[in-house]
């Protein structure tokens, strides 16, 4: 069954993480992403390890259902071109710094010129109407900008800021880009109208962070403490155990009922800290305190069967090498190894949404430089000659 988006043509002229996360999401629904790479490549093709120097593994898992077109649109024949295609299209998305397209003459303006439903879609570092708008971006400088380097220097409690071990800002901001990109889709559906939507990470993300730490600057903009506490006290984190960690949160009133009754600590279920949910919140550093102790109690499997029984959110903690044979992602069918045609035998991971009438779906492999540049030509209406021509000046690769 055809996805979602089938039928949709979004030229992809995004690079690295951000955009190509969010153009892989749109493609797994069923639409054409066709990718427009400068000559040499996304960027991101490079980080290793890889069997080819061009096909690294963080490309290969962020740029599947999609096609690849090598174009220089600094040359003039190539932005031509690339305006050509776009009147066959429904989206154009990018994630460079709108002066750079001012530079390359593709801006909006330029773009409904020749298709005037075009969906235009910027992503970038910051909003154009403040002073940072003209500042580069990466997924470390937004999380320094947005606070999430700072609350982990509060929360490990050693004064030092320091960043998350993945790429947070661009995937989170990369989901906000999707449905950016769907809500502009569904609104020209309705209207018949395109639109420019742009879409900046230091905006998106401060929302991200003060959803759960505006506190009492929710009231008072200019005076209280921010910060959720049960987040930012010391003991959030996996518990020690006798033989190793585990995520044990006890949260809603039941939880700890259960919890201190299985522990023998019935004393504590009149202790006011512990009585309801508000007081626990204000009392976290002790009631967290409380669950290091306890852990220490039993082992993993011991822990595993008594919250089962008790029905408190937990987990043992996991490495990524885990991830691989974990018994929960193999029985879903997370992983499989597939042949590709110049990578040899690879670990694809499939699309996780379960559709019931428009399921998501792996079509294509992430693309080798340029695999499709001819191909996604004779389909814009290209001849032969022309591409010939276009390949001869180096506008097309």
């Amino acid at each position: 069954m055809p996805g979602a988006l089938a039928g949709i043509k979004v030229l992809d002229l995004t690079t690295v993480l951000m955009g190509p996360y969010a153009t892989q999401i749109l493609g797994d629904h069923g639409a054409d992403i066709i990718k427009i790479e400068a000559p040499g490549g996304d960027t991101f093709r490079y980080p290793g390890p890889s069997r080819h120097r061009d096909m690294g593994p963080m490309f290969m898992n962020t740029n599947r259902n999609k096609r690849s077109l090598v174009m220089d649109l600094k040359k003039p024949e190539a932005r031509m071109a690339l305006l050509e295609m776009a009147k066959s299209a429904e989206v154009v998305v990018y994630n460079v710094r709108p002066a750079a397209m001012v530079r390359l003459k593709l801006t909006y303006e330029d773009f409904r010129a020749v298709n005037s439903s075009i969906i235009y879609v910027g992503a970038f570092g910051f909003g154009q109407d403040g002073p940072y708008a003209a500042r580069p971006a990466f997924d470390d400088v937004i999380q320094a900008a947005c606070g999430i380097a700072d609350l982990a220097s509060r929360a490990y409690g050693n004064g030092k800021p320091s960043y998350s071990p993945v790429n947070l800002c661009d995937r989170v901001v990369g989901l906000h880009l999707v449905s950016s990109i769907l809500a502009a889709i569904v609104a020209k559906e309705r209207t018949g109208k395109g639109q420019e939507v742009q879409v900046p990470m230091f905006e998106t993300m401060a929302t991200f962070v003060l959803g759960d730490h505006l506190g009492w600057r929710t009231y008072d903009f200019n005076e209280g403490d921010m910060c959720y506490a049960r987040i930012m006290t010391q003991f959030r984190r996996p518990f020690a155990t006798k033989d190793g960690y585990m995520c044990i949160i006890p949260y809603v009133d039941q939880h700890w009922l259960s919890l201190l009754t299985r522990l023998g600590r019935t004393d504590l279920l009149d202790d006011p800290r512990f009585k309801s949910q508000t007081s626990r919140s204000q009392n976290i550093t002790v009631v967290y305190g409380f669950v290091d102790e306890a852990a220490a109690l039993f082992t993993n499997a011991e822990w595993l069967i008594i919250l089962d029984e008790l029905d408190i959110p937990h987990m043992p903690v996991l490495s990524v090498e885990d991830l691989l044979i974990d018994p929960h992602l193999e029985q879903v069918g997370l992983f499989d190894r597939v042949d590709h045609p110049t990578e040899g035998e690879i670990t694809v991971m499939r699309p996780t949404a379960i559709f019931s009438e428009t399921p998501q779906s792996v079509r294509r492999h992430a693309p080798n430089i340029g695999e499709h540049s001819q191909q996604i030509l004779r389909e814009a209406g290209f001849t032969d000659d022309h591409i010939e021509e276009l390949m001869a000046c180096g506008a097309v690769q």
